[in-house]
């Protein structure tokens, strides 16, 4: 449990304006997309780009879906991101190998065993839990039913899925996760952040510690 509040990450970031936005109205991280398939994928230059311009103390966090080894490499020597996300089929052997901080995103559903999914990623900084879908890894705008999430994690939980200015205050309030995701969430359109949508989703999320 986190008693302080939760942290914040907005994730889908593709321009420099949007990652200034969320570090200026108090983001903890930003997150760099490098999946293929995502409207948010940026390219390495524009990711470099981004972190160059974000102040001090923004963590940047850098997502992969089942990536070649050779592209998480690349992204590692180019940007050199605070955080590994993987959210996809990645063994745990593999989110471990390169000796960078990750954490392990997975989709809830029902009949999943999340404490037995912790333990195998016992390298893993946190669980980030999304909601499923069928053919998309993440980014869909749909939440799941917080109340699959079990007692015993032991790891942060990060929540994601579906959160909303709308709805995050509720979410900090009933999981009191260590951190909280958003992407879709606080978007004009795919990729291209609000910064209105930013600045009143984690002012909610403040004011739900209080």
């Amino acid at each position: 449990m986190n008693v302080v509040g939760a942290r914040v990450k907005i994730c889908g970031i593709t321009r420099v304006e949007d990652g200034l936005a969320a570090a200026y109205a108090g983001a903890d991280a930003i997150g760099l997309v490098f999946a293929p398939a995502s409207p948010r994928r940026v390219t390495l230059a524009q990711a470099m780009g981004i972190a160059r311009a974000l102040p001090p103390f923004v963590s940047t966090v850098a997502l992969f879906v089942n990536a070649e080894r050779a592209e998480v490499e690349a992204v590692l020597e180019g940007l050199r991101p605070d955080l590994l996300q993987f959210h996809g089929d990645e063994t745990p052997e593999y989110c471990a190998s390169f000796g960078v901080p990750y954490i392990k995103a997975v989709r809830v559903r029902p009949g999943l065993d999340l404490l037995q999914f912790e333990a195998a990623y016992g390298t893993a900084r946190g669980l980030l839990l999304d909601a499923y879908h069928p053919q998309r890894h993440g980014g869909t705008g749909e939440r799941f039913d917080w109340n699959l999430i079990p007692e015993g994690l032991s790891k942060p939980v990060i929540l994601a899925g579906g959160l909303t200015p709308d709805n995050v205050a509720q979410a900090v309030r009933q999981v009191r996760p260590w951190a909280v995701d958003v992407s879709s969430g606080v978007e004009a359109g795919p990729g291209i952040k609000d910064a209105a949508a930013i600045g009143r989703f984690i002012q909610e999320v403040r004011d739900a510690a209080l």
